[in-house]
């Protein structure tokens, strides 16, 4: 037993174990980064808390309260139900032009805009009638009312213009909700309209933090969207038909129709309408393409990879000059490896992802290569290990940077190390027992197995 626990796989299993406890601090860090990430979130939030959030916006929903006669079981006399029921315009258009600057909260910034929108909207007297007539309840049209949903009311900076008709309106705040988001209404009549269509012009200043989203709220909904921003993305239930993306910014044009949703143009307020209206949203977001704790959760991913990779070097200096490395020896340089996601999530947050990878890297492999030559009495060895050291996180880099192509690469990459491990190890005798340089012992080659 003895004999076995100072054999060349006995010291390979040791390194595995080793490798293994290193997942500890591994995790740590990926704790770490999970939370600088909810601390960025709160600093957006933050930031959105006095700017406004991620906007949504709709257009006006005709909205008319209405009388229906029920008779409840056990009572004789009917009684007067309130409800209401919604009409969609026939035609939506919008045309919105975002004004993006970069707020920051401590270490911490997120993009924020003012949006400048000019809507129009058209109500057909023969949807009006129609939806009347085919009510079983009495519509109070003298109580109507237009209702604009807006996803942040506290972002509503301004209503430039307000025309119902050609007339000059004004819109009031309001308790009730168009699904999940708060709505500005303005009292309409239609009994005195008549059978008349109806004409909405709005025109007002939103603002927002990272995301615009839009509601097709009509038959056939036309929006366009600009903005000085080089990386937008676009989300939601509808891309865009046509876009232009270059230095300077982006432009994009969207056109939906009726059919293009989940739900029709009249409802009443016992139709659970918020899953279906939320699902239809549409429009951009802000993306900012250097996430540095995206990038440091991926980098972390292959933590143990690296580390079982490196210790690998070591083992093969240890057994192939005949030296003896400790473990304590083997934790440290582990510990040395841990060490650069912390440095790596630290400089990120400060300089960019970019400069913080190579000024880590560049540390760690300096410190771990100089350990070496310490380690291995041998400054070729440890000047090789740094350099293998640095190929690596060349490699981890490459594999960040890959995002579509990081699997197969990682993938080829973990093959050809394996391969290159089963090379150099193919004349180790794993039943040899591991010297000191200093024992007179046989040259390395008598303990490799002869081929």
């Amino acid at each position: 037993m003895g004999k076995w626990t100072q054999s060349v796989t006995a010291k390979v299993l040791g390194i595995g174990v080793l490798a293994l406890l290193m997942t500890i601090p591994l995790l740590q860090v990926r704790e770490l980064v999970g939370e600088r990430q909810q601390l960025r979130e709160g600093a957006i939030a933050q930031i959105a808390q006095g700017w406004g959030g991620q906007q949504v916006l709709g257009g006006p929903v005709l909205v008319v309260p209405t009388l229906r006669q029920v008779a409840p079981d056990g009572q004789a006399a009917p009684r007067w139900q309130a409800g209401s029921e919604s009409v969609l315009a026939d035609a939506l258009k919008l045309d919105v032009a975002m004004a993006v600057e970069t707020r920051s909260y401590g270490i911490y910034a997120a993009p924020v805009f003012v949006a400048t929108v000019k809507l129009g909207a058209q109500f057909r007297a023969q949807d009006i009638a129609q939806y009347r007539r085919a009510s079983n309840a009495m519509w109070q049209g003298g109580k109507a009312e237009l209702r604009l949903p807006v996803g942040d009311l506290r972002g509503l900076q301004e209503v430039t213009e307000l025309r119902i008709n050609g007339q000059p309106a004004r819109f009031e705040s309001s308790a009730d909700r168009l699904g999940s988001w708060p709505n500005v209404v303005v009292p309409i009549d239609l009994d005195a309209l008549g059978e008349q269509p109806i004409d909405v012009q709005i025109g007002l200043k939103l603002a927002g933090t990272e995301a615009l989203q839009l509601l097709p709220l009509a038959r056939s909904t036309d929006v366009t969207i600009r903005a000085p921003w080089r990386d937008p993305s676009f989300v939601g239930a509808a891309l865009p038909l046509a876009r232009s993306i270059d230095g300077h910014g982006f432009s994009a044009h969207w056109h939906l129709l009726d059919l293009n949703r989940s739900y029709g143009q009249h409802w009443s307020d016992d139709d659970n309408m918020q899953p279906a209206l939320q699902a239809s949203t549409f429009g951009v977001q802000l993306y900012q393409p250097v996430d540095v704790y995206q990038r440091n959760v991926r980098a972390g991913k292959y933590g143990l990879l690296f580390i079982a990779m490196t210790f690998v070097a070591f083992f093969l200096f240890e057994v192939l000059k005949r030296l003896r490395v400790h473990p304590v020896q083997y934790l440290l340089v582990g510990a040395a490896l841990a060490t650069f996601y912390v440095v790596l999530l630290a400089l990120s947050e400060q300089i960019g992802f970019g400069p913080a990878y190579a000024l880590a890297a560049a540390a760690v492999a300096v410190l771990v290569g100089g350990y070496a030559m310490a380690v291995l009495r041998a400054r070729r060895a440890g000047l090789l290990l740094g350099g293998v050291l640095g190929l690596i996180y060349a490699m981890l880099y490459g594999l960040i940077a890959a995002e579509q192509y990081a699997l197969l690469i990682g993938a080829l990459v973990l093959l050809a190390m394996v391969a290159l491990m089963m090379y150099l190890t193919r004349r180790i005798d794993w039943y040899a027992y591991v010297t000191t340089s200093s024992e007179p012992t046989e040259p390395p080659a008598a303990i490799m197995e002869r081929s």
